[in-house]
């Protein structure tokens, strides 16, 4: 094999592509519904009542979620009443299609060139509850970004959190971007409109906001995240044009609720995944879909700078299930 650099070692290893890191990602949720699915799939069983039943319990299992599973073997059985499914490849297939219709669409940002049609940077919020990873995932899309050409800015808007600030910068030198802060305790919504007007003076392409740590519960921190999209707004105009929750998958069902009152009180529209290669209960990546209705943008794969990947819908239900 051959590069820019002449012929590659045969010892060397190529990086993995993004899709085989999606993939990778999914290992521990695909050993837990091996040993029921592949007895389902792998057997000569006949498709009754019973099979139906050991599946219910691998999905529910990886936590897909009982509404999710029950919708997709409703499906199963109205093709079985219809003599559409005569075996469990067949099967199988209306279980995939099903997964994969529920998580779609799952389209990555798009940020190309936002700096140069007119309308100034593009505006991203990160919120979520504390020890989720949101700056951690700051730090690996400010990297995904720059990897694109684009010019990023990143604004310090946690001023609660101890080290928030220093985590934030040290991220910020590793992509070689710039950070706008203040001091700890500041007004978070007097570091967005600082960010925002560095942010249109040096032409970026995207203003990415750490937001402080917050339980939905408290209606005090989320009135505040409300004004720091309002000032947003009143410096570029329709900011922030996302606002993406990060969520542990690690928590599982658990997770569901602060994001539906997420949701609900500031307009997420998608979703970052953290240490989904972590977990077993990878099907909550379709209850999310399914339960919120938002897409799956981002899932982080390891510690790594450049462990983000966008999510992709096909790769995920094949693997787990082939």
């Amino acid at each position: 094999m051959f590069s820019l650099f002449g012929k590659k070692d045969k010892a060397e290893r190529a990086e993995p592509s993004l899709l085989e890191r999606l993939k990778a990602s999914v290992t521990k949720t695909k050993a837990a519904l091996a040993e029921t699915v592949d007895t389902i799939f792998l057997g000569e069983r006949k498709i009754d009542p019973s099979v139906l039943k050991d599946l219910e319990t691998a999905l529910i299992s990886a936590d897909i979620g009982v509404k999710t599973t029950r919708e997709v073997l409703d499906s199963v059985k109205e093709k079985m009443d219809r003599n559409a499914l005569s075996n469990t490849m067949q099967l199988k297939q209306e279980i995939k299609s099903h997964i994969a219709r529920i998580l779609q669409p799952t389209t990555e940002l798009q940020l190309t060139g936002a700096a140069n049609n007119g309308t100034g940077p593009r505006v991203v919020f990160i919120v979520g509850v504390n020890g989720v990873g949101k700056t951690t995932s700051i730090g690996k899309l400010a990297n995904r970004l720059r990897q694109q050409g684009l010019n990023v800015v990143l604004c310090a808007a946690d001023t609660f959190r101890a080290a928030a600030i220093e985590q934030l910068e040290i991220w910020a030198k590793r992509n070689g971007v710039e950070v706008v802060k203040q001091k700890s305790g500041a007004d978070p919504a007097a570091v967005v409109f600082d960010a925002m007007g560095a942010a249109k003076s040096r032409n970026a392409d995207a203003v990415i906001v750490d937001t402080a740590g917050r339980l939905h519960t408290k209606s005090n921190l989320m009135a505040e995240l409300d004004k720091m999209k309002r000032t947003a707004a009143k410096v570029i105009p329709g900011a922030p044009h996302d606002v993406l929750l990060v969520m542990d998958a690690t928590t599982g069902q658990n997770g569901l609720s602060q994001a539906r009152e997420f949701t609900s009180a500031v307009g997420v529209t998608g979703i970052i995944l953290t240490k989904l290669d972590g977990t077993a209960k990878g099907g909550i990546v379709v209850a999310i879909s399914r339960e919120l209705g938002l897409p799956i943008r981002f899932v982080g794969t390891g510690e790594q700078i450049d462990d983000l990947v966008p999510f992709d819908a096909e790769t995920y239900v094949n693997s787990l299930f082939d």
